[in-house]
């Protein structure tokens, strides 16, 4: 019975989520989850950003927790509405994103008895756990809180992951006397064995060319990460340990594993300590790159001792927590060749070269919007021609939230992480600019987001790479199909027409000597901008990419 001393369950969670310090949340509203927007409004706490679809909503929570280091949010119906959201989810499942998806459900009298019930979706709980670390069903008023404190927890202890929960509409609705305790559940940390580090300390200690490879589970270790290169230790690192170390620094060799070069260097090193990384397939030639044999490993999660690469030593534990551990130790150990930093310096250089000398008109263009981006922006990426050729290495990054890319390699999720990456910025960093880069055809998938970008009034300058096709399908056509181009060019809308429609800034870019003034119109007020470039007018990359290198193939010069 409802009194002035009672709230809603939905009430309630929202009043948990702000003592998760949520500020933002994503997502679509439905009656099968107003009870919770409800209260969003009238407590006037999280700002709520209306996506035009579950998908959009899911992959902006996923980079806003990308970008901030805490935890996203999204909200959706149940049933079909969940089903949308579950391409975002195996994104948000791949990159191990901290993400609470909050989904309704029918009320509980009808549940499970398939009924036809609007909105039911037979066995959706399965569904979830097949696109989730964990899926849980909140089944009683008395457990609903409980069940949030355990979905938050689950979502932020490494490995961390997106967790889902489904709310019956009935129970999200109950009137109860506020919880006296809103607190979260404490996040446990893998903490080390002292053996594991001695013994791991040992082997490094006699090491002169020691290399250590940054994965994006050791983002929060760039302190621990910077004594060892102090110490004389080389870094590589994957592309989601991008600027864990900055990236001007050329003591890192960046995300350059896919390189002949970079390989080559790597046989030449006498230790190999991979921290927080799972050596993706894409990274490492299908598993094929050759890594030294003295090759150690440092994971939270336990299962990664010898998956995809067998390892000499493993230290289970947290990747900040372990590298101070190996630090205090080696301090003042390390014999290090003096010839080791200026090789990595010079791999680093040609690497850089290489890449550049494959861009090929587009040299400049990258060149100007290095210089124009300064160092506080974040660099979103799509699956897009010109992000694996360039975009998955350059810009240079200076902060390890600074990127984020469509890890899971699916297309169309570029614009709507712009927008996540742009509202965490807005909250943490407002003078922060993202820079995101898509491709047309990718693009296209989730256009009604552009009328959430324009809403927000996100801080985006949106790079749109316009060659009316599917690019790096087209190029595999060619390396393997014999040129049979069929199910790759694309209808395209005129950008002009449809940004003027939606009240969007956007700039053509046909010559690519006009790019930097469009850009320089692109800065000059905040709000979002659609800068594309007409690659059909511009000309096509020197080296053609035709999907991610294998070991043996010619491709493996150019990058993944």
């Amino acid at each position: 019975m409802r009194n002035e001393n009672t709230v809603t369950v939905g009430a309630a969670i929202t009043a948990f989520l702000e003592q998760c310090e949520v500020k933002a949340a994503f997502g679509v509203i439905s009656i099968h989850n107003m009870p919770i927007l409800d209260a969003f409004a009238v407590r006037g706490n999280i700002r709520f950003v209306m996506a035009r679809g579950e998908a959009g909503a899911t992959n902006m929570a996923d980079a806003y927790a990308r970008t901030t280091g805490g935890l996203g949010v999204c909200l959706t119906s149940t049933g079909t509405a969940a089903g949308n959201a579950a391409g975002a989810m195996v994104e948000a499942l791949t990159a191990g994103t901290p993400l609470l998806h909050i989904t309704g459900q029918i009320e509980t009298p009808y549940l499970d008895q398939d009924f036809a019930y609007i909105h039911e979706a037979r066995d959706q709980l399965t569904m979830l756990k097949a696109v989730s670390k964990a899926a849980f069903r909140v089944r009683s008023v008395e457990t609903a809180l409980s069940t949030m404190k355990l979905a938050v927890q689950t979502a932020l202890t490494a490995p961390t992951g997106p967790v889902s929960v489904e709310i019956p509409i009935d129970i999200q609705s109950t009137f109860i006397p506020m919880p006296t305790d809103l607190s979260p559940l404490p996040i446990p940390v893998a903490v080390p064995a002292p053996e594991a580090l001695d013994l791991v300390a040992e082997r490094l200690a006699t090491a002169t060319r020691p290399l250590l490879w940054l994965g994006g589970g050791a983002r929060h270790a760039g302190p621990q990460v910077k004594r060892l290169l102090d110490m004389g230790v080389g870094v590589i690192t994957s592309t989601q340990g991008r600027g864990v170390v900055n990236e001007d620094d050329e003591r890192c060799l960046g995300a350059f594993s896919q390189n002949k070069l970079v390989e080559q260097f790597l046989q030449s090193c006498d230790a190999l300590l991979i921290a927080g990384s799972r050596l993706r397939s894409n990274e490492t030639f299908k598993y094929a790159l050759k890594l030294p044999r003295n090759t150690l490993r440092i994971d939270a999660n336990p299962a990664i001792e010898g998956r995809s690469y067998n390892s000499e030593l493993f230290i289970c534990g947290d990747s900040a927590l372990a590298l101070e551990g190996l630090a205090d130790r080696l301090e003042g150990r390390l014999q290090i060749d003096p010839t080791f930093l200026a090789e990595l310096k010079q791999v680093r250089e040609k690497s850089r070269t290489q890449l550049i000398a494959d861009l090929g008109p587009y040299s400049a263009m990258v060149e100007q919007l290095q210089a124009l981006t300064g160092r506080n922006f974040s660099w979103v990426r799509d699956v897009t021609l010109s992000n694996s050729i360039w975009g998955n290495r350059l810009l240079t990054l200076y902060h390890p939230r600074a990127g984020v890319h469509a890890l899971g390699g699916g297309i169309g999720q570029g614009l709507s992480m712009g927008i996540g990456a742009a509202v965490a910025a807005a909250e943490t960093a407002p003078e922060r600019k993202v820079f995101a880069l898509a491709g047309d055809g990718g693009f296209i998938l989730n256009l009604g987001e552009l009328a959430t970008l324009v809403q927000e009034n996100a801080n985006v300058v949106i790079l749109l790479m316009n060659d009316q096709r599917y690019g790096v399908i087209r190029n595999i056509q060619d390396a393997v199909y014999g040129s049979r181009h069929c199910y790759v060019d694309l209808h395209t809308p005129d950008y002009s027409k449809l940004a003027e429609s939606l009240n969007l800034r956007h700039g053509l870019v046909t010559d690519l000597k006009d790019f930097g003034k469009v850009v320089d119109g692109a800065l000059a007020q905040p709000g979002p901008f659609l800068l594309e470039v007409d690659m059909l007018s511009v000309g096509s990359f020197a080296t053609q990419f035709a999907g991610p290198p294998n070991s043996e193939t010619k491709a493996q010069k150019a990058t993944a």
